[in-house]
């Protein structure tokens, strides 16, 4: 089985930074994709942010050019960068992760989530 572990979120002010982070671990052959997803009170969840085995990367608009997503393959962890937060941004942050089990299934499993509230 794999776990992911989530860290990084908290409270900050309008226009500061925060980076989350996700560490996977368990039966991992290899990761092909980690994500991230947030859900707002009331609101549905969306894709934050994607970042594939091939190095592609994609993002939806309302965070470009404030966003970014990294992976430290070597620790099976996957950040968000996240600069400029706006209170828009407020949510829980769910780390999504997909790839292939030592028993070559493929998994996708999610994080517990973690608060991000950005307020003055």
């Amino acid at each position: 089985q794999v776990q992911l572990v989530e860290s990084g979120g908290g409270l900050v002010q309008p226009g500061g930074s925060l980076r989350l982070s996700c560490a996977a671990s368990g039966s991992i052959f290899s990761i092909n994709a980690m994500s991230w997803y947030r859900q707002a009170p009331g609101k549905q969840r969306e894709l934050v942010a994607r970042s594939t085995s091939g190095g592609g990367t994609n993002f939806v608009d309302s965070v470009k050019g404030r966003f970014t997503i990294s992976r430290d393959n070597a620790k099976n962890t996957v950040y968000l960068q996240m600069n400029s937060l706006k209170p828009d941004d407020t949510a829980v942050y769910y780390c999504r992760v997909e790839g292939l089990g030592t028993n070559y299934l493929r998994f996708d499993y999610w994080g517990q989530g973690t608060q991000v509230t950005v307020s003055s």
